[in-house]
C-alpha cells in the first residue's frame, strides 16, 4: 500500500486514489480540474485544531497528538480506513498547505500506514 501526502497544486501527480483530505476547499482549484475521488472533509483537523495549530511548525508535534486523538474519537475514522486499504492504487492524501512537511496529510499518512500495518 502506498500512501502519498501531496499538495493539489503540485504539478506531476501520480495516479492513484485522490483524496481531498482538508476540512475547506483550497483556493483557486476547481471542483473539476481537481478530479477527485472523494473530498473526506469529515476526517481532516476540526475547525479548532486548524486554527490553534495554524500551521506553525513549532506546535506541529502538538498538533499530531491531537489531531491523532481527533482520529481516535472520529466515527467516520473507520470507514476511511477501509476505503484507504480497499484501493488497489497509490493513495494521493491530497492537501492545500504551502508547507510540506508540517500538515494533516503527512499526520494522517503515519497513523493510516500505523493502522494498516496492525490488520490481518
Amino acid at each position: 500500500m502506498v500512501i502519498i501526502p501531496m499538495r493539489i497544486y503540485a504539478h506531476d501527480q501520480p495516479a492513484g486514489l485522490r483524496l481531498l483530505v482538508d476540512r475547506v476547499w483550497p483556493r483557486g482549484v476547481s471542483k473539476v480540474n481537481a478530479a477527485l475521488d472523494d473530498w473526506t472533509k469529515t476526517i481532516a483537523p476540526s475547525t479548532e485544531l486548524r486554527k490553534w495549530f495554524g500551521h506553525d511548525p513549532e506546535k506541529f508535534a502538538e498538533f499530531t497528538q491531537r489531531y491523532r486523538a481527533e482520529l481516535n474519537e472520529n466515527p467516520d475514522t473507520p470507514a476511511f480506513i477501509a476505503k484507504v486499504s480497499a484501493s488497489d492504487r497509490p493513495v494521493l492524501l491530497l492537501f492545500g498547505a504551502k508547507d510540506e512537511a508540517h500538515n494533516n496529510a503527512v499526520v494522517l499518512k503515519a497513523y493510516l500506514e500505523e493502522k494498516l500495518s496492525t490488520q490481518p
